[in-house]
């Protein structure tokens, strides 16, 4: 081996270099698990701890050291799978931002086009392009975007703004311009807030122009608290209200009215005494106050008073709010009140007359106006902070800037004179609604108090100060992991990869001797390179990257079995070791078909790296990664220690007693038994085509849309028990099943999916509690069902949610990764092999090899103990197969080549050649399925239930690729190639 000195320097630098980096993972891990002692199981306190200490010196080297901050942004990061944490895709409403550029335009055209845009996006197609598609066919070129009431209008013009001279395509651009830097500023506003959360190495990042940004707080345990705190637009505005005895008339007509129409709707429930239902029956007990007889009021649970019409339960407020934004009921409105606008308070808690606590909603009427706009908005607040009012209560505290202070001013002098009361009114909830007492307020400083806790303050204070988005942001997929779940994940996945180690090692000890031990050398020096590179390059490791390193495991060997089984030709055919070894190093040794297999392999995990996200992303990247490092360990770490083998006159035979004979006089008639394979696999494919057209697949939320809980229990449960209880209040969608233990069920279901906002995630979350808490023994709150925290044993471990136009895009993104990956590689291999019957064979290899899986699938979902769900985790199984299948069919077809090409190779007819090639590669082919297939079984009983479906596809894909690249793609290489061309071949190899 050439240059031998320069690719040790370079190996044994690398490894320095890789053990250092790995340095910081074990420092940081070892400060954490520092941390996690000290604040015994309050993750505040862990928080607190980490963050004091992230500017101390915590690692010395001796020519220099890092602080805590500097390790932790060196360590490999681990996935929310194995650390915990949140993980949401938020999705910037594209529309609302044309709304605004437009100025809120009337324009029948563009308001249809929005609504177009909405019911026909495409998969993987933005918003805005979907408006301009839409815009294009409604107006038939009668109305531009240039016209002065659609973007030509005055906050538009100007400089890089819209002109009327504009053409579309002209105004397109811009308006494409405006679109991202709403969004830029929605991130940078939401970075804000992430900052000041609280959560260690936080991460957030623009999908690209999709409008779409992702959000992962690692650790952060909070679920419902952290989701208000993501979707909250921040759009803070101050109103005058109405006081009860100014509206209340309204509200006696409105209950009169809707007696007409409601009352044998109504819920029976005793009517309230308050200050309505006194102006109702003059204070005086009549038929009307009885129960059932009042839509309207026998909804209110507490009376009200000054600005605040009636408390009610936040169950009905969905009605009351119908009731009140109906046009017969609002006609009943005076003309000074014809622009009140009903809103409601931030929930609250009220003790009945038994002293049980119930939920409550207040009920305001604010002083609307023609054009709907507040009496001051909230872009003048430059400062705000927690803090207490006089009561010693938490509260907020505002600063406004020159302008509003002066605003601020006239409207509470306003309000002092009148005796009215100015609401405060944060994303269309109102926050209070005081009184002044005092006269004007001058100097710009104002409070926000109410039922609070100290947490909620915080946040509104950092939502404030971070700025309003400008658009609403909708969570449309979602991922909440526990801590607990994530150290199952790390075990299962670090004893899964030990053992697949252990294997692995064993059997190129037993098959390959000393040459065995070389190679699994050069395995240790690769798992070195890959996880000091994963370091290096600031990656995430997740469980199905665990699962990737645990196939590149398998995967590392396969260099050095072609080599080897080559060596073992080349001495047996009489040459020396020293021959023997070179000849199979050569290019047209091994390292023609090592190149071929491999970069087939690179394509498609390329194509799943592109394709992916999260977890998947994950895999893609250790699978990348531990290919290139395979590569360079196999070909050059083992090469120095045979040849320093040879340099010392070892004897070097690259078998054991055990496998000496293994192989070496097999002779099998593959081409003779082809209408067989053709028939089996015919059959096969006509019965999975069947199944999946009429059976169809268990898609996972990933592709259909959905909300997916994983619930443990204290003990087993009857599953038809707890879908019944389910399917009741979700509406009938409720699929329920065992997940793993019996102790533990995985709920799926679309209720309410389509709803982005945080009060839709917490009303699912409060109705699963409601209807399983009957299952645990008593103790079990709201907070410790839904939250994750340190030792949680029970409740919600794992929940996702995944919208249905998010999941639209999976499945396009899906169907391209799986069609791209065929057509790249099959372009490759006509490059490489300059013969289009290659790629044909190879091509129709792993059309069967998917189709076969998608068919086992969709036979088997119903009644496998474990989860078969298509979705992405499932893609990049398939997308795996396509690569082993395709490297498995290079390596036979290169041996196929060779024989066809050199004359001195094989003799007999045409198939006798191909027989001969595809016989002496079989040692390779099962030595690496064998390895493959012992990994993954390992994986799949060790590595979890989350990945056991995803693991299984792959098993059985390698063991359906090793069978097609025999016995389909072969077959079909040479059934394509002209009867001419066997002639010729055959009279050159027997001349």
């Amino acid at each position: 081996m050439q240059n031998k000195g320069l690719i040790k320097f370079f190996a044994i630098l690398f490894a320095l270099v890789s053990i250092y980096q790995l340095s910081f993972t074990f420092v940081s891990s070892k400060i954490k698990n520092d941390a996690k002692s000290f604040a015994a199981g309050n993750s505040e306190k862990e928080v607190k701890y980490l963050d004091s200490i992230g500017k101390e010196k915590v690692f010395n080297l001796g020519f220099t050291s890092f602080t805590f901050d500097e390790v932790k942004d060196k360590q490999i990061n681990k996935g929310l799978d194995l650390e915990g944490g949140i993980n949401v895709i938020l999705q910037i409403s594209v529309k609302d931002v044309l709304k605004g550029l437009s100025n809120n335009s009337k324009n029948p055209i563009f308001n249809k086009s929005l609504a177009d845009a909405t019911a026909n996006q495409k998969g993987n197609q933005t918003y805005v392009d979907a408006f301009f598609e839409a815009f294009e066919a409604n107006s038939k070129g009668s109305v531009k975007l240039a016209s002065p009431d659609i973007f030509a209008n005055r906050t538009m013009q100007g400089e890089g703004g819209i002109d009327f001279q504009m053409t579309d395509a002209q105004a397109q651009k811009v308006i494409k311009r405006k679109v991202d830097e709403s969004v830029d500023s929605a991130f940078g506003v939401l970075r804000k807030r992430i900052d000041k959360f609280g959560v260690t190495q936080p991460n957030i990042q623009k999908l690209g122009e999709t409008g779409r940004i992702l959000v992962e707080l690692p650790g952060a345990k909070d679920v419902d608290r952290i989701k208000k705190l993501l979707q909250s637009t921040a759009q803070l505005e101050f109103w005058e209200t109405y006081k009860i005895d100014e509206i209340g008339n309204f509200l006696v007509a409105a209950n009169e009215a809707l007696k007409k129409t409601e009352i044998n709707k109504v819920e029976t429930k005793v009517a309230v005494k308050d200050s309505i239902s006194a102006l109702l029956t003059n204070g005086k007990d009549s038929s009307a106050t009885k129960k059932g007889n009042n839509p309207l009021f026998d909804k209110i649970i507490q009376q009200g008073g000054g600005p605040v019409l009636g408390m009610f339960s936040p169950k009905d407020t969905a009605v009351v709010g119908g009731y009140l934004r109906r046009a017969d009921i609002k006609i009943l409105l005076t003309p000074e009140q014809h622009y009140a606008r009903f809103v409601w308070g931030k929930p609250t808690i009220l003790k009945d007359a038994q002293g049980k606590e119930i939920d409550a909603v207040e009920l305001y009427a604010l002083k609307g106006n023609r054009d709907n706009v507040a009496s001051m908005g909230g872009g003048v607040i430059t400062d705000a902070k927690d803090t207490f009012d006089q009561l010693g209560k938490p509260a907020v505290s505002m600063q406004m800037n020159g302008q509003g202070a002066k605003q601020w001013e006239e409207l509470t002098g306003r309000a002092y004179t009148q005796k009215s009361n100015i609401a405060i009114v944060l994303d269309n909830i109102v926050y209070s609604a005081p009184g002044v007492t005092s006269g004007p307020i001058s100097g710009g400083r104002s409070e926000i108090s109410g039922s609070f806790d100290i947490s909620e303050t915080k946040d509104l204070a950092n939502v404030l100060r971070a700025g309003k988005l400008p658009a609403a942001a909708d969570i449309i997929q979602s991922e909440v992991v526990g801590p607990s779940l994530g150290q199952e994940a790390i075990d299962n996945g670090t004893n899964s990869a030990l053992l697949g180690l252990l294997i692995v090692s064993l059997w190129m000890m037993v098959y390959y001797g000393k040459a065995g031990w070389y190679a699994n050398v050069a395995l240790a020096v690769n798992l070195l390179f890959l996880f000091g590179i994963l370091a290096s390059l600031g990656a995430v490791l997740t469980l199905p990257g665990i699962a990737g390193i645990v196939l590149t495991m398998g995967t590392a060997v396969d260099a050095n079995i072609i080599i080897y089984e080559r060596a073992k030709e080349e001495l047996r055919s009489g040459k020396s070791l020293d021959e023997a070894v070179k000849a199979s190093y050569s290019w047209t040794g091994a390292m023609r078909s090592i190149v071929d297999a491999n970069v087939t392999h690179i394509l498609t995990g390329g194509v799943l790296f592109i394709f992916g996200s999260g977890p998947i992303k994950g895999f893609a990247t250790t699978l990348l990664i531990g290919i290139v490092t395979s590569l360079f360990t196999s070909i050059f770490i083992a090469r120095i220690f045979i040849d320093w083998s040879i340099s010392k006159n070892n004897r070097l035979s690259f078998i054991t007693g055990f496998s000496k004979n293994f192989f070496t006089n097999f002779h099998f008639d593959f081409l003779g038994i082809k209408k067989w394979t053709y028939a089996f696999s015919a059959i096969v494919t006509v019965i999975s085509i069947f199944s999946i057209v009429t059976n169809g697949f268990d898609q996972g939320v990933d592709f259909v849309g959905g909300r997916t809980f994983q619930v443990r229990f204290e003990k087993p449960v009857e599953v038809e028990a707890v879908k019944a209880d389910l399917s009741k209040v979700f509406e009938g969608s409720a699929e329920v099943k065992i997940f793993g233990n019996d102790n533990q069920l995985k709920i799926t279901t679309k209720y309410k999916v389509q709803e982005h906002g945080s009060e839709a995630d917490e009303e699912v979350n409060k109705l699963m509690y409601e209807n399983l808490k009957k299952y645990y023994s008593d103790g079990l709150t709201y907070n410790k069902f839904v939250n994750a925290y340190d030792g949680k044993k029970y409740g919600i471990v794992l929940a996702s949610k995944v919208g249905p136009t998010i999941a639209e895009d999976i499945k396009t993104n899906a169907y391209w990764a799986v069609i791209g990956a065929m057509l790249i590689v099959g372009l490759y291999l006509v490059i490489s092999f300059r013969k289009w019957q290659y790629s044909l064979g190879a091509i129709a290899a792993v059309v069967h090899d998917v189709i076969f899986v998608l068919g086992i699938y969709s036979l088997f979902y119903k009644v496998m103990p474990f989860g078969m769900e298509i979705d992405q985790h499932f893609i990049a199984a398939i997308l795996t197969v396509i690569g082993y299948s395709m490297n498995d069919t290079v390596i036979v077809f290169d041996r196929v080549r060779e024989f066809l090409g050199d004359k001195t190779k094989a003799k007999g007819d045409f198939n006798s050649i191909v027989n001969q090639s595809v016989n002496s590669t079989m040692s390779r082919t099962i030595n690496t399925s064998l390895t493959m297939i012992l990994v993954l079984l390992i994986m799949f009983i060790f590595g979890g239930e989350s990945i056991r479906g995803f693991i299984f596809a792959m098993l059985i894909g390698i063991v359906v690729g090793t069978y097609s690249s025999l016995f389909i793609a072969t077959p079909v290489l040479c059934d394509t190639m002209s009867e001419e061309e066997h002639k010729i071949i055959e009279k050159e190899h027997n001349a």
